[in-house]
């Protein structure tokens, strides 16, 4: 890999330089083992520890296919989704790599005792397969996580809907979270040159999501105006929904856990904070089986005082079971509660009378077609939204940066170098960096 780092390095390197390297039989990555599915029987999901479970090993370099493309990987970033494969909750990820095996020749490649996690990333192009013409060896890309076959119709309208949409890194093998990666090309998109390859990893996934979920036709149509509750409003997904809700001319109702976040998030330009701690909202009983109206309308009643009396338009929500009763409770009538990841469990309940009778909708939404992928990252790029990356680990310590995330010990995105030898190479735009370096740091060091 020495070969690939140093023609990346060295700034000079040109497309026929980067053709003519020669790729290894195998490469460094992260990945969970198929016969270590049962390793943590018996453990409450908190307890699962994923440095356990997560192993950074080479690796054989895969068969490349049409469309697709090898990726020098720079940097990489943690998402739930990794979080997920590495405590084998709530389904092992094998299950998803043994269908997609079974879809065509081609895809067998993925059906395979290990399973090499990631779904975002930064590099560079190094072998494009046969089909691929908008691409080629040496581009400087990030990538996201949407991989769709789009052989059936129903994906033509929104490749979202597409009867083969997969999550790559999650239920497909080969992510990013290591020294190459391999994607479909119309995964690829072009590198924002002010930020370093592990800011310009980091916003991928949730910069996506975030977008889709609040500001897409597809999610909650966000206008100016708009009063949108957001959880984990300086978490690595609430952090995006902050800055697009602020640009677009809403005003966010900041959720936070405690005063440290609460001042991440006045930094973005919020003003409403609610900092549950403080406040004690409790939803649920101690035993978790049944849910406190009074807490929705407390909780409701608080809004109402922040907002100068009136109601939530959009709650972004992706907690899940925990908040969803207070969610529905406290949007307007005919607003919108838009709804993914649900990191506090899967199943949601709510008074169905307070959607019902007030004409509320629940969207679901599910990362992001290329289309708004493309279109969240060129809001990167142009300096409108900024990433939201807090802390950055090595490769060889992905275990821990998991499980900072599983612990919720961490802001906004844990970055992971991966080729990258060390923090802050990449920048090419010196010039537009020093004029966002401020909101470019927001997240660092807290």
């Amino acid at each position: 890999m020495q070969n690939i780092l140093d023609a990346i390095q060295s700034g000079s390197a040109t497309t026929e330089d980067f053709a003519s390297l020669e790729l290894p039989e195998s490469y460094r990555a992260a990945f969970v083992k198929k016969d270590e599915v049962d390793m943590f029987e018996g453990l409450t999901a908190k307890e699962k520890d994923p440095r356990r479970s997560l192993h950074v090993d080479e690796v054989p370099l895969p068969e490349l296919g049409p469309g697709e493309a090898f990726v020098a990987v720079m940097a990489s970033a943690i998402n739930y989704n990794t979080v997920w494969t590495s405590i084998f909750e709530p389904v092992s990820t094998f299950g998803f790599l043994e269908r997609y095996g079974r879809s065509s020749e081609l895809t067998k490649r993925h059906d395979l005792p290990y399973h090499v996690v990631g779904s975002d990333l930064s590099g560079v192009v190094l072998k494009t397969g046969p089909g691929v013409t908008r691409w080629k060896p040496g581009d400087r890309v990030v990538a996201h996580c949407l991989s769709v076959e789009l052989e059936g119709p129903d994906g033509h309208n929104d490749t979202m809907l597409d009867t083969e949409q997969r999550i790559w890194g999650f239920e497909t093998n080969f992510g990013g979270l290591a020294d190459v990666a391999m994607v479909k090309a119309n995964q690829l998109m072009p590198k924002p040159e002010h930020l370093t390859w592990e800011e310009a990893a980091s916003p991928g996934l949730v910069n996506c999501t975030a977008y889709r979920q609040l500001v897409s036709k597809n999610g909650g149509d966000m206008k100016q105006g708009d009063n949108v509750l957001i959880w984990g409003a300086s978490g690595g997904l609430g952090g995006f929904a902050t800055q697009y809700a602020l640009n677009g001319g809403a005003t966010p109702v900041c959720v936070v856990s405690n005063e440290e976040k609460a001042a991440i998030a006045r930094s973005m330009g919020a003003e409403l904070i609610i900092n549950r701690s403080e406040e004690d909202y409790r939803f649920w009983n101690d035993e978790g089986t049944q849910q406190d109206p009074k807490e929705w309308k407390r909780f409701g009643a608080r809004i109402r005082e922040l907002t100068g009396g009136e109601d939530i338009d959009i709650v972004f929500e992706h907690p899940g079971r925990e908040t969803f009763g207070a969610s529905v409770f406290v949007t307007r009538k005919g607003g919108t509660i838009t709804t993914c990841a649900s990191t506090s469990g899967y199943m949601h309940e709510y008074d169905n009378r307070y959607l019902w009778m007030n004409l509320k909708r629940i969207i679901s939404s599910h990362f992001a077609n290329y289309r708004e992928s493309w279109e969240a990252n060129r809001l990167i790029a142009k300096g409108r939204i900024h990433p939201t990356l807090s802390r950055t680990y090595p490769l060889a310590a992905v275990g821990q940066a998991s499980l900072d995330v599983h612990q919720n010990a961490h802001q906004g995105k844990v970055g992971v170098l991966c080729l990258a030898p060390e923090e802050g190479l990449g920048v090419l735009d010196h010039e537009m960096r020093a004029r966002h370096e401020t909101a470019i740091n927001r997240f660092r060091g807290v």
